[in-house]
């Protein structure tokens, strides 16, 4: 047998190209398609690791308020006891023989805010890392949706591709027999075979469209060696009457939103700190140690404490300059926020008027084809008769055969651009 009726005898049997491996298909619904995708993808690890990095630095600011302290040991050994160090240095101490040992510990006091304000900064920051988090499971969730109701959609077209070959094949060989027996002519059976050829080349594109959905699924879930049996979800719910609270639900539960606002309350934060940087530091400073070998006149043992006031004076403008910067990156986050908060009243808006649309199809795609039905079984008894032409039954068939893809693909469609509406409006997650 030819390889083409091969290939056209898996595709009626309801086989797939064995693209995704001979294994049997898992059964797969949506919701375990969702949870399966954010268990592996690596886009929602990849934010989660930088959630967790953003966290660290909240302690990193934080560290600030706890005691530092730090031991040493030193060792001179002077070649004279009048050894002086006489440059490098406005101060000119003597450099005695010893070995010591002892712990520095300082405290910070206040330093008026600026470390208040960096804590608060990096939590803020945190906070809105840990929504991108968020925002990345959605737009996961988003592409899992749509390659699972796509693939839906290319396995109905598929169907209706193997009902329609078929059905052109039957009507094929009908007219050929009839037209052996010279009841009708070779035009006509001209015109069934260019037919039958047609549903083969639509069957031919709607296995590789089924197959290439399958593995884009697969792929969007995590596991692209693994074949699914989809379980179709049921007839979905209409959309809202109005698009005003699916707007406002928005503004309030859009992960990305919420994150744009929190980075800009950081960067305010942060240039509240970058202000405090012309304030007082003061610090509470205190040593203690031992010299267990020194020279004549050193004690075995040394401390003392005392409190350090560091006052900045003078630093060619960098204070200043840095808090100009942290301004203007807050003023460009603001205005950021806001630009997307009016991007968010567009696209859910428009995301609202197409799963509208795509609702009203569905009834719309139902009466094409109960028309399309027919005036197809019209054209055939017309034909059948002798009262029209093979071009007629012809352009009935292929009416039919676009008005039934449309039907069977309607809901599917539907479901995503619902799925693109839940997206939108921060339900997806």
């Amino acid at each position: 047998m030819r390889k083409p009726a091969l290939l056209l005898m898996t595709v009626l049997a309801g086989g797939t190209p064995a693209v995704l491996g001979a294994q049997p298909a898992r059964p797969l619904t949506l919701h375990e398609a969702e949870q399966l995708a954010l268990a592996r993808h690596p886009a929602i690890q990849a934010s989660e690791a930088a959630a967790r990095a953003a966290e660290e630095t909240v302690h990193e600011s934080r560290a600030a308020y706890l005691p530092i302290a730090a031991g040493a040991v030193s060792a001179a050994d002077a070649s004279a006891l009048t050894t002086r160090i006489a440059a490098g240095g406005l101060n000119n101490p003597t450099v005695i023989d010893r070995v010591a040992t002892g712990v520095t510990v300082s405290q910070l006091v206040t330093d008026f805010g600026r470390t208040r304000d960096l804590v608060q900064s990096t939590t803020l920051n945190a906070e809105s890392r840990g929504k991108d988090v968020d925002a990345r499971r959605a737009d996961v969730l988003l592409q899992v949706d749509r390659a699972y109701f796509d693939a839906l959609g290319a396995q109905a077209v598929l169907r209706v591709a193997q009902e329609t070959v078929a059905a052109r094949q039957t009507a094929a060989d009908q007219v050929q027999a009839l037209a052996n027996s010279n009841l009708k002519s070779s035009l006509d059976a001209s015109f069934a075979r260019v037919n039958l050829g047609e549903a083969q080349l639509l069957l031919v594109q709607a296995q590789n469209d089924a197959a290439s959905a399958q593995i884009a699924l697969s792929t969007a879930i995590g596991d692209p060696a693994t074949a699914y049996q989809l379980v179709d979800e049921g007839e979905p719910a209409a959309p809202p009457d109005d698009s005003a609270p699916l707007v406002a639900d928005a503004l309030r539960n859009r992960p990305d939103a919420a994150a744009r606002r929190l980075a800009a309350d950081s960067a305010a934060k942060f240039a509240e700190a970058e202000h405090a940087l012309w304030m007082p530091t003061v610090a509470a400073v205190g040593v203690a140690g031992v010299t267990p070998y020194h020279a004549t006149g050193i004690t075995d043992h040394y401390a003392a404490a005392g409190v350090n006031v560091t006052i900045p004076l003078s630093n060619g403008g960098m204070f200043s300059a840095r808090h100009a910067e942290a301004s203007f990156r807050t003023q460009a986050l603001q205005a950021s926020a806001r630009e997307l908060e009016n991007a968010i009243t567009r696209d859910v808006t428009v995301a609202w008027l197409a799963a509208r649309t795509a609702f009203q199809r569905l009834d719309l795609t139902r009466a094409l084809f109960a028309q399309a039905s027919d005036a197809l079984d019209l054209a055939q008894a017309r034909y059948d008769l002798g009262l029209a032409s093979i071009v007629e039954l012809t352009q009935a068939q292929l009416n039919k055969t676009a008005a039934d893809i449309a039907r069977s693909t309607a809901r599917y469609d539907y479901q995503a651009r619902l799925a693109a509406l839940r997206y939108q409006t921060g339900e997806l997650k």
